[in-house]
């Protein structure tokens, strides 16, 4: 690895690891407040350079309220990125054991948990998996819905295409050469202007998305995702069957968000879906807003107890 692509911490906090069968867990954890909140616990996107960098603004946001982390999914950033088939399953087990290790950590019997994209396909697993985990659920710009194939499979189904996996990976030396070109600053910065709708990009999500990418093993995890092996076959069930209060936030100017998954979770009785102009990572441009949702969303549950 080139010393100028040498990856430094996304959060501010303790960056801590733990390990699992799939490898090295990493997430970053503050505990500066004294609010007496269950722990806000925030799971990034997928991507061909995602990291917990992702949801920076929140976190920044909350780690001075009460509790908060934020992980770094098996295949990125600091967590060990094999040479494997990355699956929903092993995503959702990873998020299993790291909520369980915040709870020893903190004593805390729930979380609230948010995540981004199509990681908010493995949330609504682990919370439908373990229900009393988590006392609320966000979901921000939910993704991987629409058209869905497959609405009955079974829980270890994906739309992998082993034909592309097997395209991406058979020699290392095309597939290095291929993620050379997905990972470079022009491509990255190409895909996240997609991503916020618009060239307001913050220049600290180009620079370590672009570093991200450039550690050893991280084309793995990407091309598990560009083959189909990353999406969950059952989404659309997933987000049926949640029982927690649910909280959906999307932007109003990018396509990497579901319109199928909206209409799904607005039929829960315990939802609010709220809007805004930006793009499928609002937190990074409208953070107030953001913010001042969210948190009327969490008074109401407490409200309610």
């Amino acid at each position: 690895m080139n010393r100028n692509h040498a990856l430094s911490p996304a959060l501010k906090g303790e960056r801590r690891t733990f390990e699992t069968d799939s490898g090295t867990i990493s997430y970053y954890f503050a505990n500066e407040g004294e609010s007496g909140q269950p722990p806000l616990v925030l799971i990034h996107s997928i991507n061909a350079a995602a990291s917990a960098y992702e949801v920076k603004p929140i976190y920044d946001r909350y780690r001075r309220q009460r509790p908060v982390a934020a992980i770094d999914l098996p295949g990125y950033g600091f967590s060990s990125r094999r040479a494997m088939c990355y699956t929903p399953r092993l995503m959702t087990d990873a998020i299993h054991a790291w909520v369980a290790r915040i709870a020893a950590d903190t004593g805390a019997a729930q979380v609230d948990a948010m995540a981004c994209s199509v990681a908010c396909q493995y949330l609504a697993r682990a919370a439908q998996e373990r229900p009393e985990c988590y006392r609320s659920i966000g979901l921000v710009s939910p993704a991987g819905v629409d058209g869905d194939p497959q609405p009955g499979a079974n829980a270890d189904a994906t739309r992998g295409k082993p034909w592309l996996y097997g395209a991406l990976t058979a020699s290392s030396a095309v597939s290095k050469t291929l993620f050379a070109g997905l990972a470079s600053r022009p491509s990255i910065r190409y895909f996240l202007e997609k991503t916020f709708g618009g060239k307001d990009v913050e220049p600290g999500l180009v620079d370590y998305a672009y570093r991200s990418a450039h550690q050893p093993g991280a084309r793995h995890a990407p091309w598990s995702f560009l083959s189909g092996y990353l999406f969950s076959a059952d989404a659309a069930g997933l987000y049926r069957r949640l029982s927690q209060p649910v909280w959906l936030a999307y932007g109003t100017r990018s396509d990497f968000s579901d319109a199928a998954a909206r209409d799904i979770v607005q039929q829960h009785t315990a939802s609010t879906v709220v809007s805004f102009d930006a793009g499928a990572l609002p937190h990074f441009q409208q953070l107030e807003a953001f913010v001042a949702g969210y948190d009327r969303f969490l008074a109401s549950l407490e409200a309610s107890a």
